[in-house]
């Protein structure tokens, strides 16, 4: 799974926020990550071989673009259009923009984004209810070819049938907090939320677990590395349906 991260650092703004695993990386090595600063990894996805080919090509899978901040962050305003231009010149890469910051799309997309780019989806992060019932309207109302769902740290129960009900949302991922103060996931939650996905046909993934994971009462603690595979063994995720 490629990850371009065009800039880093950020600004907390909600309570999926709280231990944020940016920030508990650089605190580990004395790095402020409220920060923002341009990366060397920039220009990414034009970087070439010394024959001259893409070193990023489109069998490597979709590139998950600004996982150490926020693409619509205000401070990276300055450094966005040509970010954009990048994703324009590489039509065949499939870019997928994770973002708290939903509400700012509209005023930050370049002259030319119509009704979308086939080569980016957007994926809007929602770790409550409360979250949810701001968030998502604000996606499905935007012009956005590919709209997707993260619940990720997943702080709750979620009602999402409304939001699911139109088809907008191709895809909603749910998965726990990891790190040392990580909050609980609850396995019925996660199920709750696979039931509404399968109700209305929208694939549905079940990322990782957390590192506090209750299941039937019981709370389990889970190391990080164990938490993507315990999730993926549990069998909830449904990505296909016939």
């Amino acid at each position: 799974m490629p990850v371009w991260n065009p800039w880093h650092g950020c600004r907390k703004i909600s309570p999926g926020c709280a231990h944020c695993y940016v920030y508990r990386r650089d605190e580990s090595v004395g790095r402020d990550a409220s920060v923002v600063t341009r990366t060397a990894s920039f220009s990414l996805p034009l970087a070439k071989t010394r024959r001259g080919d893409y070193k990023l090509t489109p069998d490597a899978g979709t590139v998950w673009t600004c996982m150490t901040s926020d693409f619509f962050l205000e401070e990276a305003d300055v450094w966005r259009p040509e970010c954009w231009d990048i994703i324009r010149s590489r039509q065949d890469l499939d870019f997928t923009i994770t973002t708290k910051r939903i509400g700012r799309f509209a005023d930050c997309v370049p002259p030319d984004w119509g009704g979308g780019w086939n080569n980016v989806a957007v994926c809007c992060t929602c770790e409550d209810q409360q979250r949810a019932d701001e968030r998502l309207p604000v996606l499905l109302s935007l012009p956005i070819r590919h709209k997707k769902m993260i619940c990720e740290p997943m702080l709750g129960e979620l009602r999402i049938e409304k939001y699911l009900a139109d088809g907008q949302l191709e895809h909603v991922i749910c998965g726990g907090e990891s790190g040392p103060d990580a909050r609980p996931c609850r396995l019925e939650w996660v199920l709750s939320l696979r039931e509404q996905c399968v109700r209305y046909r929208v694939p549905f993934t079940f990322k990782q677990t957390g590192a506090v994971f209750v299941k039937d009462g019981r709370t389990y603690y889970i190391k990080r590395e164990r938490q993507m595979a315990q999730a993926k063994k549990s069998g909830l995720s449904v990505e296909v349906f016939s």
